[in-house]
């Protein structure tokens, strides 16, 4: 007897999220069936593919290996429904979006409030990540399409959405809180810049970034948020970087917040909704980019607060 696809969305869940109970309310069942489920395949298979312990549920070799082929054939399963829907209206059904943290909560709650207004029909299901576990995520079928830059993605069919320039926010007292107008790289000379942690591909713009001004990425600290970042900027640990969409969304919120533009052909970064190559929902995602590329629109067009 085959596994069921029931029985290997139970496998992956257990995968994900390490224990049985937890599996069991991602996949709205309970414990029980789901536990019968997995000894059930087990027993066809004739292979133990998960090790049960008191912390937890950890697959064995064999089970990491069902992991990965189950992600696979589920992948195409889904794939196989969106084909099959693929006459419905242009938006519909629910696809998995992953987003890079530094965009989705500046770019995503408008837009899903106008998508679902829009296309009633229609979901996203979102999670947030780091760059590199876009990309697996991505390519395993975990995710459907992903918002990021389209370098760190490899065959990949990708829409251009928007470009953002990068901004700095100091300390009040720092010279470069208090003058106005677009920031040279000469100004940040010498500084010490504060982003994100690696795996994130925020970091490695930074750190070019830093490499051209003869500035340096701040050894001390590395940000989990771009909330935590500007926070020890304005206590003066560093000179904070950002992009534009969170930057203008800040400014409009806190008029003390003084963010100024970085005037260099560097200091920008290129986004994109991007695809697995052979995504049968390429026509949809491609509908799915013009309303996300309106969405980031109404955010980077208008300027208020203290923007330099």
């Amino acid at each position: 007897m085959r596994p069921t696809l029931r029985q290997l969305q139970y496998l992956v869940a257990i995968a994900d999220t390490g224990k049985f109970g937890d599996a069991a309310k991602r996949v709205n069942v309970s414990q029980p069936s789901l536990s019968a489920q997995i000894a059930e395949m087990e027993a066809h298979l004739g292979t133990v593919l998960i090790e049960r312990g008191r912390h937890g549920a950890f697959m064995t070799p064999t089970g990491e290996e069902a992991v990965r082929r189950a992600r696979m054939i589920l992948r195409d399963v889904e794939d196989l429904k969106a084909v099959v829907q693929s006459g419905r209206a242009s938006l519909a059904g629910r696809i998995r979006l992953g987003v890079l943290p530094t965009i989705g909560p500046y770019l995503l709650p408008a837009a899903t409030r106008h998508l679902h207004a829009k296309y009633p029909d229609f979901r996203l299901s979102v999670r947030e990540e780091r760059t590199i576990d876009l990309e697996a995520h991505l390519h395993d079928g975990r995710l459907d399409t992903v918002i990021s830059t389209i370098e760190d993605h490899s065959d990949a069919g990708h829409a251009p959405l928007f470009e953002e320039n990068l901004w700095v926010c100091a300390a009040p007292d720092d010279e470069l809180a208090q003058s106005a107008g677009d920031v040279k790289l000469a100004d940040l000379k010498g500084r010490s810049l504060l982003t994100l942690g690696y795996g994130h591909r925020f970091y490695h713009i930074i750190q070019s970034l830093a490499e051209a001004a003869g500035a340096h990425v701040s050894s001390e600290y590395q940000g989990t948020s771009l909330d935590a970042i500007r926070q020890m900027a304005e206590m003066g640990a560093g000179v904070a970087v950002f992009p534009s969409l969170y930057a203008l969304t800040e400014a409009r919120r806190d008029p003390d917040l003084v963010v100024r533009r970085i005037d260099d052909p560097m200091a920008r970064r290129e986004i994109s909704l991007i695809w697995r190559q052979t995504s049968p929902l390429a026509d949809r995602l491609e509908k799915l980019a013009e309303e996300l590329r309106a969405a980031a629109v109404s955010v980077l067009v208008g300027r208020a607060g203290r923007v330099s």
